[in-house]
């Protein structure tokens, strides 16, 4: 059952829940994310993540290289700073001279002497570093152990202390570390730039990336929304069952098989039991319209002879009868769709059949009724099936009373009787019912087991019947998980074939829906 599609259902706006005075910070970021969608949680997760990850990284890489450049200016002092200074205690300044960069100083009983130092300019931006003034001791404690200080400007310098051998001299050897906070500081601004364009880039990228891979979600919603509206022919987008998508999909699409397969049983279920309803009604009004006709016509006292009286009596006790057999053919139809419990028995198909062929030589003996095989010219005996042997009596008793009713006195009829490989390939017995009468035509063939229907909606219902005998042969044949048929019988008339499982792989249907 479908209805027109109305298209995507736009979600409802999630509206904002008023925050109570006084309630927790905590409490009301944790309300303001659960309102946040799929997609910009998963982004905003990502970019946290990232962004931490490039920070790690970034203060890992400036402290490395800060380390290491530090490392090379230690370096530096051990090897030219001590060659400068020995030159410079030897009196030797032509032949070395001085490196700009260096800041050298003597302390020579307890006065500090300039030995080298850096251009007037270099020093004027780097500024005088501020060298501690210490005794031989102390330059013995810390020889060749480097150390920070600060100068008159702010700046650092990297400094060493050496006692002079023979002396009570000591000499310190700076170097200014302006050119590693320069180079580290550039290090830092490269860093923080490309890590914001990684991370803007990431944010663009990750939101695409996470709402296409979510777009089948998109897809699951719309399809849900419109199967809620009312289209049950909609379904959700096939994906790679490989994934948590396409595996959600596919649970969806079986739910949603079974939700429209359920909706259609009941549809079909309402307009049977409607139609059932109105047509029980309509067959039931006519034997009471019939039985409140006479009474009232006896109440009127328009019965004035014994005749008169004893016909009107006839005919509402045939009404009578006739109702009563529609009660019972609908409390019969009532059973089998409740699925009630059957009987299991061994039933002997042939004893079947040859009750019923003497029940109709009794109807009418003017019919010729006999029991062939199933084969021409094949065995006949016992046809034993599992199964109700009072409803299996009922499914041949209506189909002889069919043949009595809807076929010309003295037409011949043949019940057959055998075995059968059925159609897949579990044995059955067969019993089929032959008339040679003026037969069905296909267009009706098809609906003769439904519910109060008649071939000839024209034929009286004292000769017609009420429709139902058809629908409760094909109820017990189905109960009893077998299969009823109709063909044309050879020569002309109908032959309604009944097939029943000899054993049953599985136990006969309770009833019928």
């Amino acid at each position: 059952m479908t209805r027109p599609d109305p298209g995507p259902v736009p979600p409802p706006p999630v509206e904002a829940e008023p925050v109570a005075p006084g309630e927790p910070s905590r409490t009301v970021l944790r309300r303001w994310w659960s309102g946040v969608p799929l997609v910009g949680r998963l982004v905003s997760i990502s970019a946290v993540l990232l962004a931490l990850g490039l920070l790690l990284t970034g203060i890992t890489a400036t402290t490395l290289l800060q380390r290491n450049l530090v490392q090379q200016v230690d370096d530096k002092l051990r090897t030219e700073g001590v060659q400068l200074a020995n030159a410079s205690l030897n009196n030797n300044w032509d032949a070395q001279g001085p490196p700009t960069d260096y800041y050298g100083l003597l302390i020579k009983d307890g006065e500090p002497y300039t030995m080298f130092a850096p251009r007037a300019d270099a020093l004027a931006d780097r500024g005088t570093p501020s060298l501690p003034s210490l005794t031989y001791r102390q330059a013995e404690a810390r020889r060749g152990q480097q150390f920070t200080v600060s100068s008159d400007t702010g700046e650092h310098w990297r400094a060493v202390a050496y006692p002079v051998e023979s002396t009570d001299w000591v000499v310190l050897i700076a170097l200014p570390l302006s050119d590693v906070s320069e180079t580290v500081e550039q290090m830092v601004l490269v860093l923080a730039l490309s890590g914001a364009v990684i991370l803007l880039a990431a944010l663009f990228v990750g939101r695409w990336a996470v709402r296409r891979s979510l777009r089948p979600l998109t897809h699951i919603e719309h399809t849900a929304a419109a199967f809620a509206a009312g289209d049950f022919s909609q379904r959700v987008p096939a994906a790679p069952a490989s994934t948590e998508v396409g595996r959600l999909g596919e649970a969806l699409n079986g739910m949603l098989a079974q939700i429209e397969q359920a909706f259609a049983v009941r549809t079909a279920s309402e307009a049977r039991m409607r139609r059932f309803v109105a047509d029980a009604s309509h067959e039931l009004r006519t034997p009471l319209a019939a039985i409140r006709g006479y009474g009232e016509l006896y109440r009127m006292g328009a019965l004035t002879s014994k005749d008169q009286v004893d016909d009107t009596m006839r005919r509402i006790e045939s009404s009578a009868t006739r109702m009563g057999s529609l009660v019972e053919d609908l409390l019969s139809l009532a059973r089998l769709d409740e699925r009630r419990p059957l009987r299991h028995d061994a039933v002997d198909l042939t004893v079947v059949a040859a009750d019923a062929v003497s029940d109709l030589r009794a109807l009418d003996p003017t019919r010729t009724a006999r029991i062939v095989p199933l084969v021409p010219g094949g065995p006949t005996g016992p046809v034993v099936v599992d199964g109700d042997e009072a409803r299996l009596r009922q499914v041949v008793a209506n189909l002889v009373g069919n043949v009595v009713q809807h076929t010309p006195p003295g037409t011949a009829v043949e019940i057959a009787v055998g075995l059968h490989g059925g159609r897949d390939a579990r044995p059955v017995g067969v019993v089929e019912v032959r008339d040679h009468g003026p037969g069905i035509d296909p267009e009706h063939a098809a609906r003769v087991f439904e519910r109060f229907y008649r071939v000839d909606a024209s034929r009286g219902r004292d000769s017609g019947g009420a429709g139902l005998g058809m629908a409760i042969v094909a109820a017990i044949v189905t109960a009893h998980d077998g299969h009823v048929a109709l063909a044309q019988t050879p020569g002309g008339g109908t032959t309604v074939r009944v097939e029943v499982p000899v054993t049953p792989t599985k136990p006969p249907s309770p009833g019928v829906s």
